[in-house]
């Protein structure tokens, strides 16, 4: 009891997870009181949510009981009981339906029943069916008898179907008894549901199942099951079920509320099979084959694929034509009906998508209805009927008309009962009079027929028609016909049963069999499809006669068709020969031309004159094809042939058959050079005689059935032809559209141009409709099409000068009609969804949701569901409903995407919009109150888009439209008057309810806002026009009196200016946008009074398409002001107009794709009205009146009133300058030059302002403009190019020159010459001028471009691409033959030459001169693409810099350089130069006494008299430290002398030690401004011949000298960073690979001081920055294949030199960075590819440096990879390891190894050495060998040898040391610097030095005698040479230590004054010091 005591403490929560099952049997016991006691709201319920599923799960079968009970309860009550349900059911299916228990599983079903009922159906039903795959037997019989109930109790309708009956046929399969058993039990119960539908699915399963379940299927209640149970959300439902059951008591009366069961289609429940790809390789090799038995095989296998009941969708095409050639040619009769079932099958199982195959078939079909074996009829029957089922009456009409007049009865007969057959599972709808009325007359003629069973059918059809259309619809065709027959069609009437029924009046033996009723039911009906008829487009009103062929044609005999039998060859040759003189006859088919040629113009002439009822025509052209016929060879006789057969159709009574049998030829011969157009003329006449309709759909598909691309080309170009000629009337678009698209796809480019000109055509017609048939073409494709209806657009179709239909006098009162039936059976073509099953009630709710997140969701879902049908139906179900309470969400943009929505609907809709207008239109003008300006911008959209597919007549009735006018909202009554403005001048006649707006239009005439008065005025004479002055006029008399004095005024005024009544709207208008109406056109009589009106109409650019934007100009025609006062008045105010934020919200919306990107070839309609509307709020609006008006005169005025303004406004233009620029490159487009001089006007005005203003031009700006600039770079007019050219110079000011070579390199691949050549001499002037930064992406990939033009056919082209290349060679030198890439030898002739012959004038056209006020930018600069703002004014003067430094005075007084101030290290000095403008006394120190010790404290400069100084000037002159920035930018200049003077004064600082403190922290700064000088002196200096090479030396002298003194200081030299080393070393050694540096003679010593420097900076900078700096340039030069071998072999040599300095700087490098480098480098060029290098230098380098870095820091190195990432990416770990443990070996084996070793190697040296042949040899070995072991003690060996052999052997290694260590210091100039240090250096004697100096004294020119004295006046020519003070001074304080220590040593011994000179003696080293000091002094 203790341990009951304990849980029985707790909470319930917690009792229900006790580990004691009494205790969770306790908590279940309390939770189900719980859960049926607490309220739905508790918070009670989320305790348990997270631990429910253990209730179902638990192990105790007691507890688990109770446990169910509780979580039924809990599903039952709680609000979040929803969220559980997966884990729950899995519990339940896995645990509780393999119990035992009944109860436990009773409960299982009942939570999964709740479930269902908590709105969980789909994840019930999904978890029930996994259990089904339960391998517990039991499991998988409680989750079908759960899914049994719940089908039975929720109905089909909550659970779904399809997936239940997917598992049936497995279930049949299951070895359990009891399973099969629950299995037949639910296949019942769907039965209950589907009925037959289920039969398909189960045909499969074992026979003796199947016969089980017929017989339960039979005792299954006919009567509709409904469910019994119902979702909380059908809580309504129930109630009014169950009343309606208490009250009738029968389950009978409740059908109309339960829900009764939806119908299945059964072929929806099958799967599709692909069957293409099964039939047999030799398909259509068999089928054509002459043995029946193969084609019978082929067929055979066909049938058997075809009869899966759902096929998988395909490119049928081959295989219908193969069965239609079986059908129509085959003589085999079993074959025919063979081919007739695979027919059918292929019909049932694709359905809809064999509609496109059902026009080629049905004639063919019906004609073999002549065929009397009646197992062939009932086949082809079947056939037929599966056929219809797959398309439309009204498609299948014209084939059906065209049989009725067939001369065979049994053709005659089927076809009556095909059609009646058809007509019995139509609908009224789906038989509209325009169809019904051909058809009845085509069967009125049968009624009368000869045969019985003709009349018979033709009667029963008639029958059939009048039981779908009803009798008021027939009676009319009727009239004629005796009372006993239309008796007897109204008695068949009767008895028909329609939609599947049992056919009535005595069937005919050819009723459609079962397959075919049964699936009449799943054919769904919608809307009617009105295909064009076959002789008429409209419908002819109030029943007028004269419909049936549409108009009546010329002759009376064409008003009926003519029908004509197939003549046979021999009737054909006795009526030829009937009309025709024997000798014609016979010589048709002689070998003889000229025979055939005379007798065809016999047969011509005898044509023309026959008698027209005595024409046989089928005879006649029959003889045409005699042998040769077709074939003919003499083009002659061949166009004779097409005359005759053109003037028999047009003479004869042509008929249809008579055109078959010339079609094919006239096909054959229409792309015939020479008889081509006899052919077209022959085409004509067919289709004068048999209709164009007829004709050319003959005629399109004979063509595509050939392969010759130029027949097909001009056939569409004949259609094109005859379309204009003959009208649009009849033609069946549906079959043109799909040859069009075949045509589109044509890889011959004549084809698709000739499809796309056939396309235009039918644009004339269709309008914009007709680009929806393509919105899936490819976009390049699209665009041609779209170039192609902007062409049309505009226009309208000429008159029809053939056919039946002319524009003669009648004609008007139906061209209305006509036009509306066009584009009405164009929207009807579109395939339409029908999305109401779609629209389901939780996406409904969703919308209408409280939570406006959810809202949002809701809305998406619904447009996805639109954007996905693409094209739907009108039924919506509550949709509308639901939207229209989004439209007054508080949410605006909720309220801004259902307008879009609504936008969607009306394209997706189209005409059938209508019936949604009053429901969700009228709403839309209540949302143009809203006061958001982009919330009424959409929904005026929205209005447009709707009222383009609705038209206005909708809007207009009833009172919706005056109720929203009288609302007293000022943005509503404006958007709404202005909208009435536009559209109802197009309206010929108009609503009377349109008299109900006129009091709320008085009232906008007095309202309080002035522009609703203002819309108000220009809308009066509008509504004045429609209804007329005096029903307006009376309406004023419920005005207040002074009221009504005020309106009638009005209404006179707008009575003198009323328009015209408007005859119509356009042609197409239907189909085009309202807005592309523009309201000048329709108000023109109000043009000189009104306001324009235009922007009410605007579209929004999103949903505008082509063809539906106004045309360009007309589109924003202005109108005159009222007076000239008013218009002084309007221009008054500013012309810009600032908008917060404009420019950035036009940038996102462009990103965004909101609006289009400003990217055409030529400016089409929809850029202009996007521009027009975003200027709108800009610029003032006559401003924008002007701008777009179509006068070229206004935009003048427009310019010059912006010129005016440029400067007072110019930070309002600048707020719209993406704009102002936009409008000026549609200007770039007209072609008046007075616009467009006057746009460069301004243009190179704007540029200056915006330079002056420092404003730099956005990526948006430059990419709306740039473009279209460098198109008129081009241009013919010289004055043209010249402005052009200019403001090209001014954007580089504005905008980045790097970012303009995109732009001109683009320019370069125009087909204008000119352009070509103006855009390759940019590129030359920014090049030269900027440096190679400027090319982008890259150099070497624009350079290559460039080369290509050298080869160009125009001479100007050609001369300014090697004028570019050769400004490219100037700034880069050689390197640009590798930039350029590969030329032909002819083009790099050129090149060569031209190079040699500018190289004296290099830069004479491209670099100004310093004194000139300009100055080229670096190349090498970071920021050198950069153009800096120019300066008209001089520079400064560097006089206040000198002043500041205490230095050289006196030769700071030249003449100022006038340098523009470009690049990183330059300052903008223009204050400084009005500084010392000003006539203010600057007291300085003394400059000549060199005082440099105020360096170090600031000066106060004094402030200016004149004007104050700006805050930025004082803070650069606050201190030394600005003046040292200011003195090294000078060193970068590009002038010699300025950087020269620079560095002079940088070297007195650094020179003196107490003030060189002053250059720390600018070390860095000063080597970057070096290094750059130092490169600007190679690619530039050095190229100019200009120049002397004196100068240039002297300036590299000064850089090098600098830098040694300042890598002297030790502080300093430490600073350098090792970015700034790299690109230093990188110069440096750049100088010495110069050749230009080693032929001059002062190269020499200049390459020894670049040797000199690099020691030292080796030597003195961080250790770890210059190890890196080396590292990371050899890394470069190895990825480089630009580079020079050179580089990378010095570079290693540096590494080397390093690598011997690692004993003494180990301590002070930071190998974790080291290591990091080297990382670096062997991720990029691991092992293998090292050793593909050329050489293995680098490979050997980084090899010795790891092993010389392992064998000094040892096992601790690897402790420093802590900066590498991923050690795996390199194999320096792995190396490092192995380098690690061989030097452990090695130390081992070397303490091993006895120092006799050291003994037995000398031993062997020496032996060398004392042998003659190896004495050389030997001496090497042992330098090498002490250079190895310097711990060897050498002398104590010697000591055994003789004194001789000792004194060899010193002076041997004596003279080896001098050697090497002076080639140690004396590098070759062409191969390297010599890096490695100096063994011994201290040790060395001075006849080391003594020979250095006669060294130094040959390279100089001196001789080497004591006694000679010139070589001191030599020494005079060294003075213009570079210094080299520093090394000097370095020689001689190491000879005068030598020297010191000398004479220290010889104090106690006499001199002589004879000694050698070799010996040492000190008066020599004397002598030797006086002479280096004199060098020292001449050089200095």
């Amino acid at each position: 009891m203790g341990d009951d005591s304990d849980w029985m403490k707790l909470p319930v929560d917690q009792k229900c997870e006790h580990k004691v099952w009494k205790a969770r049997l306790n908590g279940y016991e309390e939770a189900l009181k719980l859960f049926q006691r607490i309220d739905d709201a508790s918070p009670e319920w989320a305790k348990y949510q997270g631990i429910i599923k253990k209730f179902v799960t638990d192990s105790n079968s007691v507890a688990q009981l109770k446990g169910l009970e509780a979580v039924l309860a809990y599903v039952e009550n709680a609000h979040m009981a929803s969220r559980t349900v997966g884990e729950v059911l899995s519990g339940v299916v896995c645990k509780v339906f393999n119990q035992p228990k009944a109860r436990a599983k009773e409960l299982a079903s009942d939570i999964c029943l709740m479930y269902i009922e908590i709105e969980k159906a789909d994840i019930v039903q999904e978890e029930l069916i996994k259990g089904l795959e339960n391998k517990n037997p039991k499991v998988v019989v409680a989750c079908v008898e759960t899914i049994r109930r719940a089908l039975c109790e929720f109905g089909s309708k909550t659970v779904t179907l399809k997936p239940i009956i997917k598992v049936l046929p497995k279930l049949f399969e299951s070895r359990e008894k009891a399973v099969r058993h629950e299995a037949k039990l639910l296949a019942v119960e769907v039965y209950r549901w589907i009925r037959d539908s289920l039969r398909p699915p189960l045909q499969n399963i074992n026979s003796v199942q199947l016969k089980e379940l017929e017989e339960e299927w039979v005792k299954v209640p006919s009567s509709a099951p409904r469910q019994s149970r119902f979702l909380r959300s059908q809580q309504d439902l129930r109630t009014k079920f169950e009343e309606q059951q208490a009250v009738a008591g029968s389950d009978g009366d409740c059908e109309d509320v339960a829900d009764s069961a939806p119908q299945v289609d059964p072929y929806e429940l099958q799967d599709p099979v692909e069957i293409l790809s099964k039939l047999p390789k030799d398909f259509y090799v068999k089928i054509e084959a002459k043995k029946w038995q193969e084609r019978k095989e082929a067929l055979e296998a066909l049938a058997t694929l075809a009869k899966h009941p759902k096929l998988d969708n395909g490119d049928y095409g081959d295989v219908v034509r193969a069965l239609k050639r079986v059908i129509g040619k085959d003589t085999n009769v079993i074959l025919v009906s063979l081919a007739a079932k695979c027919l059918a099958g292929l019909a049932f199982g694709l359905r809809k998508n064999f509609g496109t195959y059902a026009g080629n078939v049905v004639p063919t079909i019906l004609d073999k209805f002549k065929e009397k074996k009646p197992a062939v009829v009932q086949s082809l029957q079947e056939a037929i009927d599966a056929v219809f089922l797959t398309t439309t009456l009204q498609n299948l009409s014209e084939d059906m008309l065209a049989v009725m007049d067939n001369k065979n009865p049994s053709i005659k007969q089927q076809a009556s009962l095909f059609l009646t057959r058809s007509i019995c599972l139509s609908t009224p709808s789906t038989l509209p009079k325009s169809l019904l009325k051909p058809l009845c007359a085509a069967l009125l003629k049968q009624v009368n027929d000869p045969a019985p069973e003709v009349r018979d059918a033709a009667i029963m059809a008639l029958g059939t028609a009048m039981k779908v259309a009803g009798e008021k619809a027939v009676n009319p065709f009727l009239a004629d016909l005796d009372k006993l027959k239309v008796d007897k069609i109204k008695a068949i009437a009767s008895n028909v049963e329609l939609a599947g029924g049992k056919k009535g009046g005595g069937a005919e033996k050819g009723k459609p069999g079962t397959k075919a009723q049964s699936e009449a039911p799943a054919k769904p009906a919608g809307p009617p499809k009105n295909a064009p008829l076959y002789k008429d487009v409209g419908v002819a009103k109030k029943g007028k006669p004269g419909a049936e062929g549409g108009a009546k044609s010329k002759k009376p005999a064409e008003t009926k068709e003519i029908v004509e039998t197939e003549l046979s060859v021999e009737v054909c040759d006795e009526l030829a020969a009937a009309v025709l003189p024997a000798s014609c006859v016979k010589m048709l088919d002689s070998s003889n031309w000229k025979e055939r040629l005379a007798s065809m113009e016999e047969f011509y002439q005898l044509a023309e004159q026959m008698d027209i009822g005595a024409m046989p025509c089928q005879a006649l052209v029959r003889m045409l094809t005699k042998k040769p016929g077709w074939k003919e060879t003499n083009f002659q006789v061949l166009q004779l042939k097409l005359q005759v057969v053109a003037v028999v159709a047009q003479r004869g009574r042509f008929s249809k058959t008579s055109a078959s049998v010339v079609l094919d030829a006239l096909v054959e011969k229409v792309g015939d050079v020479k008889c081509g157009g006899k052919a077209k003329d022959a085409l004509t006449a067919i289709g004068e005689a048999c209709s164009l309709s007829w004709i050319a759909e003959q005629v399109v598909s004979l063509a595509f059935a050939q392969k010759n691309p130029k027949n097909q080309a001009e056939t569409l170009n004949w259609l094109a032809n005859a379309m204009k000629e003959f009208g649009f009337t009849g033609i069946n678009v549906k079959a043109f559209i799909n040859h069009v698209k075949t045509a589109l796809g044509a890889s011959n480019p004549a084809i698709r141009a000739a499809a796309i000109s056939l396309l235009g055509v039918m644009y004339l017609y269709m309008g914009a409709s007709l680009r929806m048939f393509f919105e899936d073409e490819k976009a390049a494709l699209l665009a041609q099409i779209d170039a192609e209806f902007e062409k049309m657009q505009g226009q309208t179709p000429p008159a029809p000068t053939r056919g039946a239909i002319k524009r003669t006098g009648g004609q008007e009162e139906g061209e209305e009609c006509k036009e509306e039936g066009v584009a009405g059976d164009i929207m009807d073509l579109l395939p339409r969804t029908d999305i109401s099953d779609k629209i389901t009630e939780d996406m409904v709710s969703k919308v209408g949701d409280k939570n406006w997140t959810i809202r949002k969701e809701g809305l998406n879902e619904v447009a996805a569901v639109l954007s996905e049908a693409k094209f739907i139906k009108p039924s919506l179900g509550d949709l509308p409903i639901t939207l229209k309470g989004r439209l007054s969400d508080s949410n605006k943009i909720l309220v801004q995407q259902t307008l879009s929505i609504m936008q969607q609907i009306a394209t997706a809709m189209g005409p059938a919009l209508k019936q949604h207008v009053k429901t969700l239109g009228i709403p839309v003008i209540t949302v143009l109150g809203d006061i958001k300006n982009t919330v009424r911008a959409a929904a005026m959209a929205t209005l447009n888009s709707w009222v383009e597919q609705t038209g206005m007549k909708e809007w207009l009735e009833g009172e919706e439209l005056s109720e929203e006018l009288k609302r007293e909202n000022p943005f509503l009554r404006q958007e709404v008057l202005g909208w009435l403005a536009v559209h109802l001048p197009t309206m010929r006649s108009v609503p009377s309810d349109l008299m109900l707006c006129v009091p709320p239009l008085f009232g906008c005439l007095e309202d309080r806002n002035v522009d609703v008065r203002k819309r108000a005025q220009d809308v009066l004479p509008v509504f004045m026009m429609h209804l007329g002055f005096d029903k307006m006029n009376k309406a004023t008399g419920k005005l207040k009196p002074a009221s009504k004095d005020q309106v009638v005024a009005m209404l006179d005024k707008a009575r003198d200016v009323m328009p015209a009544k408007s005859a119509g709207p356009a042609k197409a208008a239907p189909t085009k946008p309202v807005s592309s109406v523009h309201p000048a056109k329709a108000l023109a009589a109000l043009s000189k009074t009104q306001a324009p009106i235009e922007e009410y109409a605007v579209v929004d650019p999103k949903k505008a398409k082509p063809g539906a934007l106004p045309a360009k100009g007309k589109a924003a025609a202005g109108k005159k002001p009222l007076s000239k006062g008013k218009e002084e008045e309007d221009k008054s105010g500013p012309i810009f107009t600032m908008v917060p934020n404009g420019k950035d919200l036009r940038v996102k919306d462009e990103k965004s794709l909101k609006t289009l990107k400003w990217n055409f070839g030529s400016p089409r309609d929809e850029y202009v009205e996007q521009l027009k509307v975003q200027m709108a709020p800009c610029v003032a609006k006559w401003l924008q009146e002007e701008l777009f008006h179509h006068d070229f005169q206004h935009h003048i005025k427009a310019i010059n009133s912006m010129i005016e303004c440029l400067e007072e406004e110019h930070e309002a233009m600048v707020a719209c300058l993406d704009l102002v620029l936009k409008w000026y490159t549609l200007r770039f487009f007209d072609t008046n030059t007075s616009v467009l001089m006057k746009a460069l006007e301004y243009l190179k005005l704007l540029f200056l302002s915006l330079s002056k203003h420092n404003y730099h031009l956005s990526e948006q700006e430059a990419n709306s403009f740039i473009p279209y600039l460098v198109l008129k770079v081009g241009e013919s007019k010289d004055v043209v190019r010249k402005d052009v050219r200019a403001i090209m110079g001014m954007l580089c000011k504005v905008y980045p020159a790097s970012r303009m070579f995109p732009f001109l390199m683009e320019g370069t691949k125009s087909k204008n010459s000119k352009q070509r050549a103006e855009c390759l001499e940019e590129l030359g002037c920014l090049i030269g001028f900027y440096g190679m930064s400027v090319c982008q992406p890259t150099a070497a990939k624009s350079l290559k471009e460039i080369a290509i033009h050298i080869g160009d056919r125009d001479t100007s082209v050609r001369n300014t691409a090697l004028n570019t290349v050769v400004t490219v060679y100037n700034v880069c030198g050689e390197q640009v033959y590798k930039l350029i890439g590969h030329l032909s030898e002819k083009d790099m002739s050129m090149l060569e030459e031209r190079i040699k012959r500018s190289a004296k004038k290099t830069l004479a056209s491209t670099a100004p001169t310093p004194k000139q006020g300009e100055e080229k930018a670096l190349p090498t600069q970071p920021n050198a693409s950069l153009p800096q703002k120019p300066s008209n004014r001089a520079q400064p003067p560097i006089k206040l810099s000198q002043i500041r430094l205490n230095a050289l005075v006196q030769s700071q007084q030249a003449e100022p350089s006038h340098v523009c101030p470009v690049g990183e290290f330059h300052l903008d000095l223009d204050l400084l130069e009005q500084l010392e403008s000003d006539q203010t006394s600057v007291v300085l120190p003394d400059l000549v006494k060199h005082k440099l010790g105020d360096l170090l404290d600031p000066v106060i400069i004094p402030e200016p008299k004149l004007r104050p100084v700006p805050t930025h000037f004082d803070e650069l002159h606050a201190g030394p430290s600005s003046t040292i920035n200011l003195v090294i930018s000078q060193v970068a200049s590009g002038d010699i002398n300025t950087s020269m003077k620079a560095l002079a004064q940088i070297d007195e600082v650094l020179r003196q030690e107490s003030i060189a403190e002053v250059m720390v922290g600018h070390t860095d700064q000063f080597l970057i401004a070096t290094s750059l000088q130092l490169r600007l002196a190679h690619s530039t200096h050095m190229a100019d011949t200009r120049l002397p090479r004196e100068d240039i030396f002297k300036l590299y002298s000064c850089a090098i000298g600098n830098m040694l003194t300042l890598f002297g200081v030790a502080r300093l030299a430490r600073e350098a960073s090792m970015g700034v080393l790299k690109d230093l070393v990188q110069g440096l050694v750049t100088v010495l690979l110069d050749p230009r540096i080693e032929e001059s003679q002062e190269g020499q010593q200049l390459i020894r001081s670049v040797n000199m420097l690099l020691r030292r900076l080796f030597e003195a900078s961080d250790q770890t920055n210059i190890l890196s700096a080396l590292l990371v340039l050899l890394q470069d030069s190895l990825l480089s294949s630009a580079g020079s071998p050179k580089f990378s072999e010095l570079i290693m040599k540096c590494l080397w030199r390093m690598i011997k300095f690692l004993p003494d700087t180990i301590s002070s490098l930071t190998l974790d960075k080291i290591l990091l480098d080297v990382h670096n480098f062997m991720k990029l060029f691991p092992k293998d590819r090292l050793r593909k290098l050329k050489t293995d230098m680098p490979h050997r380098t980084l090899q010795t440096l790891l092993h010389t870095l392992c064998r000094l820091a040892g096992p601790t190195i690897l402790d420093h990879l802590s900066l590498i990432e991923d050690k795996s990416e390199s194999e320096l770990e792995a190396h490092l390891k192995r380098v690690v443990k061989s030097a452990k070996t090695d130390t081992e084996t070397a303490h091993m190894v006895p120092k006799s070793k050291d003994a037995e190697v000398l031993g062997e040296i020496f032996k060398k050495i004392s042998s003659k042949e190896n004495s050389k040899e030997g001496v090497s070995k042992l330098w090498e060998f002490k250079q190895r072991h310097p711990e060897v003690d050498l002398a104590s060996h010697l000591k055994k040898l003789p004194q001789t052999f000792q004194t060899f052997v010193e002076h041997s290694l004596n003279t080896l040391c001098t050697e090497r260590g002076d080639k140690a210091r004396t590098p070759y100039p062409t191969t390297g610097v010599g890096l490695e240090p100096t063994p011994g250096r201290d040790e060395l004697r001075p006849s080391v030095y003594q020979e250095r100096l006669k060294i130094l004294r040959q390279l100089h020119g001196l001789e080497n005698n004591n006694k000679q004295r010139e070589g001191e006046d030599e020494c005079a020519t060294l003075l213009s040479k570079p210094p080299v003070a520093p090394s000097m001074d370095v020689l001689q304080s190491k000879m005068s230590q030598i020297l010191h220590n000398r004479q220290s040593q010889d104090q106690r011994r006499p001199q002589s004054p004879t000694r050698p000179a070799d010996s040492g003696s000190t008066g020599n080293l004397a002598d030797l010091m006086k002479r280096l000091q004199k060098i020292k002094g001449n050089q200095q």
